[in-house]
């Protein structure tokens, strides 16, 4: 069995419907809210690097630009949770909690 494009495609349809589920079934952790966003940005890796290999497959040269998009997602992906688990440290730190209700009280 070779594992196809339409493989890799799969696994990332599940991986993006699992984030967005959690999003919408957790409204109470931000954490899992913050895990849930980097499912969807994984699965659009896997969909840039998927469709990149095949694209190379099919036109006999070696395009790249999928793989350096995901390079670019993961760099964007990284300081997402490096600044939002240190805005929700601080909010920790002053509120004594991270409920997602508590935290539209931060609106101006």
């Amino acid at each position: 069995m070779v594992i196809g494009l339409h493989h890799y495609l799969i696994v990332a349809a599940i991986l993006f419907t699992i984030g967005v589920f959690g999003i919408f079934v957790n409204r109470k952790n931000v954490i899992i809210i913050l895990m849930c966003v980097e499912l969807i940005l994984l699965a659009v890796n896997i969909n840039f690097v998927a469709f990149s290999t095949h694209m190379a497959d099919a036109a006999g040269n070696e395009p790249i630009a999928g793989q350096i998009f995901a390079l670019f997602i993961l760099t964007v992906a990284a300081a997402e949770a490096a600044v939002g688990l240190a805005i929700l440290v601080v909010y920790f730190r002053n509120r004594g909690n991270i409920a997602v209700e508590d935290i539209d009280l931060m609106k101006g």
